[in-house]
């Protein structure tokens, strides 16, 4: 089954959801409004983020109301304003402004919890890598440390990669749950790129030897469920991916970087803080 989404107008459905794509865990809708236009969706046992990537929006859940969330053109305009919007089986994303889009990331959980406003002021930034060794990427953690009494299993984050550099190096996985090594998460990736004729490359390999690659462009999504999974930004672009993580079993994701890259793994400045971020 294919792990690559292309850019399309999903017509605010979901793109996956558990038992599709080959995803078992995980969440993820782009929803795209005009003012005063309203939708509604349902993730039966799910948590659900709204993450307002551009506009202005009202967004109800779980019998609350939140007005006013956004404060971004786009992406590339700061920090993200969102709403927890919890185990709410049904949630509402009211426009307040045209060119309104909203992201709603979620992952299964089936304990109760209760929605509440992550705003940019709660978003921690961590700076990963050097343009000198073309890793460059700041990283957002939206639903992170944050918010961890708070959620099940899932996190998500912003990450930013400078114009031909590399994210997710040193090459790492996440898919067998053996702690204190490694925690099992599932993970999508959502690609943009500024111009958005920009590209990129996904790159998935396993440790015995399978390997795949895929050309990313603006707009695409890529579920990640196992293997190492390295992405490159083509020079002259920069990139955006919209991240989602799900925990099978537990919120603390430890990566099990691959050995074989070491010394990348004991260089890359900021790389001990990613980690304790994601714990």
């Amino acid at each position: 089954m294919p792990r690559i989404i292309r850019a399309q107008d999903n017509r605010n459905e979901p793109l996956i959801t558990p038992g599709r794509h080959g995803a078992t865990l995980s969440y993820f809708n782009l929803i795209r409004l005009a003012a005063g236009q309203s939708h509604t969706y349902e993730a039966a046992d799910c948590e659900t983020i709204c993450v307002v990537l551009s506009g202005r929006a009202e967004i109800a859940a779980g019998g609350q109301t939140f007005g006013g969330i956004g404060e971004r053109a786009d992406v590339w305009s700061g920090p993200a304003d969102s709403v927890y919007c919890g185990t709410s089986a049904r949630a509402t994303v009211r426009a307040l402004r045209d060119g309104t889009e909203v992201a709603v990331a979620g992952g299964i959980c089936r304990q109760p919890r209760a929605p509440f406003h992550l705003p940019p002021a709660e978003v921690e930034r961590v700076d990963v890598g050097s343009l000198e060794t073309h890793t460059r990427r700041s990283l957002f953690h939206v639903l992170g440390h944050n918010a961890r009494e708070r959620t099940c299993n899932l996190q998500v984050c912003e990450i930013y990669p400078a114009a031909g550099c590399w994210s997710g190096v040193p090459p790492h996985k996440h898919d067998t749950e053996r702690p204190p090594e490694e925690t099992d998460f599932e993970e999508i990736y959502h690609y943009r790129f500024r111009p958005e004729t920009g590209f990129g490359a996904q790159l998935i390999y396993e440790p015995d030897g399978t390997s795949t690659a895929a050309m990313t462009r603006h707009g695409d999504t890529y579920l990640v469920d196992r293997g190492y999974h390295p992405t490159v930004t083509a020079p002259g672009y920069e990139g955006y991916l919209f991240a989602i993580l799900v925990g099978r079993h537990q919120r603390s994701l430890v990566p099990y970087f691959d050995p074989a890259h070491g010394h990348l793994t004991a260089g890359t400045p900021g790389l001990e803080k990613m980690r304790a971020n994601l714990k």
